[in-house]
């Protein structure tokens, strides 16, 4: 009986050890699961704050992206008002525009000293510096200047030179930025007193010239003596090799002034445009180049320019 006794109190005590157990490891799986629980909880919040920081740097990117496009947008702007940039403009050297000019024709082109001055050289440099380059002045023949240009060695030719057909298959024009007229000088006792009376006489011109095509063309090959500068041809007119001679009115003027016995006709021979010669096919010079000129007249400064050299009577 004491043994059955024992036996019952022992399997009580058992039972109530195994239930404390239980209720512990119980608890501790729920402190476990809540544990669990709230890792995965604050994971997930910590997942959603990294989606909307990236939703806010993907907003901040979007308004960067945007503030960029306007910028571009600004810049394209900006260049449009600039116009043609240096860079953009095709020239025999890299930030220079070499012109090509024959320096014996004043006031549009000589020599004062060592330095080519003129209208012309004048002109040419308020373009150089509208179009934001160094300007380089190449002497040469009149008659080698529009080779110069075809040739890729001046990116223009500016000489006092007008706009003709047959130059028109060699070259491109700019706009004109000046009048020329073509004088006749003769000598103070000379018959000759128009232009009719040039029919049969001996005429010196500058080789290649406006002059030289129009001469040819009305009085015959064989009445015209063409010489490389002006100057040679008004010296030949002074020693008699000559009648008259047929040259720009302004480089006329200079002649007679400083040579003793000559006059020139009052009446005109012909009028015309002078332009820059640039080489076929570049057009983005040519553009740049009339707006530059047109930028020049509108603002005073061609005038200038020529009343600085041209002084009225």
């Amino acid at each position: 009986m004491k043994k059955l006794i024992a036996a019952l109190i022992t399997c009580t005590l058992t039972a109530a050890m195994l239930t404390g157990c239980g209720s512990a490891s119980d608890d501790t799986g729920a402190s476990s699961g809540q544990d669990v629980n709230a890792e995965i909880t604050q994971a997930d919040d910590t997942e959603k704050e990294s989606e909307a920081d990236k939703t806010s740097a993907g907003g901040e990117n979007t308004k960067s992206d945007s503030d960029t496009s306007a910028s571009d947008s600004e810049n394209t702007a900006a260049d449009d008002e600039k116009g043609t940039a240096p860079s953009e403009l095709k020239t025999v050297k890299e930030g220079v525009l070499t012109m090509a000019t024959n320096a014996a024709f004043p006031p549009y082109e000589y020599y004062e000293s060592n330095e080519i001055v003129g209208i012309d050289a004048d002109i040419a440099k308020a373009v150089a510096d509208k179009l934001g380059l160094e300007l380089k002045i190449e002497d040469m023949e009149f008659n080698s200047i529009i080779i110069a240009v075809t040739q890729g060695k001046a990116d223009m030719g500016l000489a006092g030179m007008t706009v003709t057909e047959e130059r028109l298959e060699s070259v491109d024009f700019s706009d004109s930025y000046a009048t020329g007229i073509q004088a006749v000088i003769v000598a103070e006792d000379s018959d000759i007193a128009k232009i009719d009376d040039l029919s049969g006489k001996k005429i010196g011109v500058q080789l290649a010239t406006t002059g030289d095509i129009y001469a040819k063309e009305d009085f015959g090959e064989e009445n015209v003596e063409a010489y490389n500068k002006g100057a040679d041809a008004v010296m030949a007119l002074k020693q008699g090799k000559v009648d008259a001679v047929i040259i720009d009115n302004q480089p006329a003027i200079a002649f007679v002034k400083s040579t003793e016995g000559l006059k020139i006709l009052e009446t005109e021979y012909a009028v015309e445009d002078y332009a820059a010669a640039i080489a076929k096919g570049n057009s983005a010079l040519v553009e740049a180049v009339n707006g530059a000129l047109t930028e020049l007249k509108e603002d005073g400064t061609i005038q200038e320019i020529v009343d600085k050299y041209i002084v009225s009577e």
